[in-house]
């Protein structure tokens, strides 16, 4: 039997496996995750690998997961549903921002022709590369969120796996013209998550639900922001 080392306990990967099949079937079938790509990469991908040691063994549960420097880990539903409305293409070159551990960037690299990823904290940069070590399609590189990362633009798609507040003006301007983006937003408290393109004209974006989704930090309105 194959077996996993998780937070010093022995797991059977079959075991493992049972619980991604069940979160599939329980969290991601019945809320609207029915991109049939998307739902086989979060069957396939083991979840546990991009997780800090002592939070693995939370990695299948319907819940956000603390990690390093204050961040939290987006729920596998959360994930899921940008990533089924993002309308991830084959041939993409895809911006990931807040790829934590590298869990939605293993996802996007069996979606898409290009990834890369960015995360500002240096411990969870370690573990994506670890994590994601002979994935020939993803970047891994570290720097602040709020920048993107304009060596690699521009982008077909930009996925932010986190809810902002704004989406700032160095993001959009690494998109291509007609590139598409799937966020989070945060608006008054609650979370929910959206989708948008940039147009010749502009860039706007759409929500389509109200989800728990982990709140990315350096993405604040200005003080005294108003509408």
């Amino acid at each position: 039997m194959t077996t996993a080392t998780i937070d010093g306990t022995t797991i059977a990967a079959e075991r493992s496996e049972a619980l991604r099949h069940a979160m599939v079937a329980s969290q991601l079938r019945t809320s609207a995750v029915n991109d049939p790509r998307v739902v086989a990469a979060m069957a396939q991908v083991a979840r546990e690998r991009f997780l800090p040691p002592p939070v693995a063994r939370f990695a299948y549960a319907d819940m956000m997961v603390e990690l390093p420097g204050g961040r939290r880990h987006n729920s596998p539903l959360a994930t899921g549903r940008l990533l089924t409305e993002a309308r991830v293409e084959p041939g993409d070159r895809v911006l990931l921002v807040g790829a934590a551990g590298g869990y939605a960037a293993a996802l996007l690299a069996r979606l898409a022709r290009e990834v890369v990823a960015l995360e500002s904290e240096s411990e969870l940069v370690a573990i994506a590369r670890a994590a994601l070590a002979g994935t020939g399609n993803v970047e891994v590189v570290e720097g602040p969120l709020n920048q993107g990362w304009s060596a690699g633009a521009p982008y077909d798609l930009i996925v932010i796996d986190g809810a902002v507040e704004q989406v700032p003006h160095a993001l959009v301007e690494q998109a291509r013209p007609g590139a598409r983006m799937a966020t989070g937003l945060v608006d008054c408290g609650v979370t929910r998550l959206a989708t948008g393109a940039r147009a010749t004209a502009g860039f706007g974006l759409a929500d389509f639900a109200d989800c728990a989704c982990t709140v990315l930090p350096g993405f604040e309105k200005p003080s005294g922001f108003t509408f």
